[in-house]
């Protein structure tokens, strides 16, 4: 099953994480004049957003791991795991772990999705420095609050794992819910190219992304990711891999070592 959404700016702007977009301009520690005067430049030029929407697409399919690949309705999309324990678990972590094995007799679901923006909102014609940031820093939070504003339906309605969730928008965006939703180019799933494979499963370009050589999206204000369901399912970061996991992950992605190491670049950087 897939779900194409359009939605209204009304619609998707209280799910604005106000937490991120100060953290975008480094607002920690500044006063709360600067604070508050950016946020009503804000919210001015939300209203000039008002004639524009935001997009998400969602697909539903059957899904099982194979050691850390997931199978996706037939797509194979290699994971990468933690190799320092996590302090909390102390496993190392794996998206593939929150999925059932193929060898257990049932498959499991996954969703995956992507959110997007009228392009519009990023190419202001306005010279100004600050208005330009200011518009690209709000579309990146009102395609986050269309993935936020699109997962709650997914778990109440369309695939209704959680159909008598009442949660609060700040609950969900202090992910209570039950589930996760891992992002492409996060911490758990760095590697863009990814995009390329969830393209050939949901489509992304019918709601107006494409994709860079690398795997990037256009517009900038996108997100794309999966959607797990499993209880227990946490987000981790994955932290730095070593050169075995990264000869094994091109071998599973079909890349040369060369390339992978490019996509993975974040996971060779000290942190």
């Amino acid at each position: 099953m897939r779900w194409v959404k359009e939605y209204d700016i009304s619609e998707v702007r209280p799910y604005i994480n106000w937490l991120y977009f100060f953290h975008a301009w480094q607002m920690g520690g500044k006063p709360r004049d600067a604070r508050d005067t950016l946020r009503n430049d804000a919210e001015r030029m939300l209203e000039e957003f008002s004639q524009y929407h935001t997009h998400g697409v969602v697909g539903l399919f059957p899904a099982v791991s194979e050691g850390d690949d997931l199978l996706i309705n037939g797509v194979r999309m290699p994971m990468l795991r933690q190799q320092v324990a996590d302090e909390e678990r102390e496993v190392c972590l794996c998206l593939a772990d929150f999925i059932r094995p193929s060898g257990a007799g049932q498959e499991d679901q996954i969703g995956v999705f992507a959110a997007t923006v009228d392009p519009q909102m990023e190419h202001t014609d306005d010279e100004d420095p600050y208005t330009r940031m200011l518009a690209q820093t709000l579309a990146d939070r009102l395609a986050e609050a269309t993935a936020e504003r699109l997962h709650q339906q997914v778990r109440q309605e369309l695939w209704g794992y959680a159909p008598d969730e009442h949660l609060s928008i700040e609950q969900m965006q202090r992910e209570e819910f039950q589930g996760i939703r891992p992002a492409v180019g996060y911490p758990s799933m760095p590697d863009t190219s990814l995009n390329f494979l969830i393209e050939q499963l949901i489509a992304m370009s019918d709601i107006g992304i494409r994709l860079t050589e690398n795997g990037a999206m256009r517009p900038h204000a996108s997100v794309s990711g999966l959607m797990m369901a499993h209880p227990a399912a946490r987000y981790f970061y994955l932290g730095r891999i070593g050169e075995d996991q990264l000869a094994d992950y091109a071998r599973r992605r079909g890349i040369s070592i060369e390339k992978a190491r490019k996509f993975l670049a974040s996971c060779f950087i000290n942190h």
